[in-house]
């Protein structure tokens, strides 16, 4: 019997659970890039585009983990009633920005860097975008959450999440939660 097949097998057997659990998260990060990629060539307005990434965003990205983290401590004193409503308000807010960052048609280029493992259950993939003629380094903080999916998203070395709480701490701290959904709100309705 021919035990050299099975040999070879022996290195990947042995191999960490986080290097395959780092390689699903690339893998899920670039079908996400590659869906919003997909969406935004074929859009013809602002609009389009933000309406057709509402779903696609939703499967890859933990608003609701977003949200929490950008509203920051307040959030335990948000009722659940508030916390819904300031998560549905975040989700818009935050399509409409990423949505506004792109011009319909056109083709950005992605290119993506090694991932790393900051923690258990976590995954950061650096990449580099190449858009109208410009580099952006844009890195994805992913977490295991029954599945992959990307809970923030730090541009040029500044964190969308830290970004907003700087906001939301705030206002929280000067109105409460009533403050923050109304702030949102607001950002939401401002075209």
């Amino acid at each position: 019997m021919n035990l050299r097949p099975l040999l070879a097998l022996i290195p990947f057997l042995l191999l960490p659970a986080a290097v395959a659990s780092t390689a699903d998260a690339e893998k899920r990060l670039k079908v996400a890039v590659n869906d919003v990629l997909a969406i935004a060539k074929r859009s013809s307005s602002g609009k389009a585009l933000a309406e057709g990434l509402r779903p696609v965003l939703g499967k890859y990205l933990s608003f609701e983990a977003m949200t929490r983290r950008a509203v920051g401590p307040g959030w335990r004193q948000f009722s659940p009633a508030q916390q819904k409503k300031a998560t549905g308000l975040f989700t818009t807010l935050v399509i409409r920005t990423y949505s506004d960052k792109f011009t319909p048609g056109q083709d950005p280029v992605v290119e993506f860097g090694k991932a790393v493992t900051p923690a258990a259950g976590r995954v950061e993939v650096p990449t580099t975008v190449l858009y109208q003629g410009s580099r952006y380094s844009v890195v994805y903080r992913l977490e295991q959450t029954g599945g992959w999916r990307i809970t923030d998203i730090v541009i040029e070395g500044v964190s969308l999440i830290a970004n907003y709480r700087t906001q939301f701490d705030s206002q929280f701290k000067q109105g409460g939660a009533d403050a923050v959904l109304s702030a949102l709100t607001k950002s939401v309705a401002t075209p």
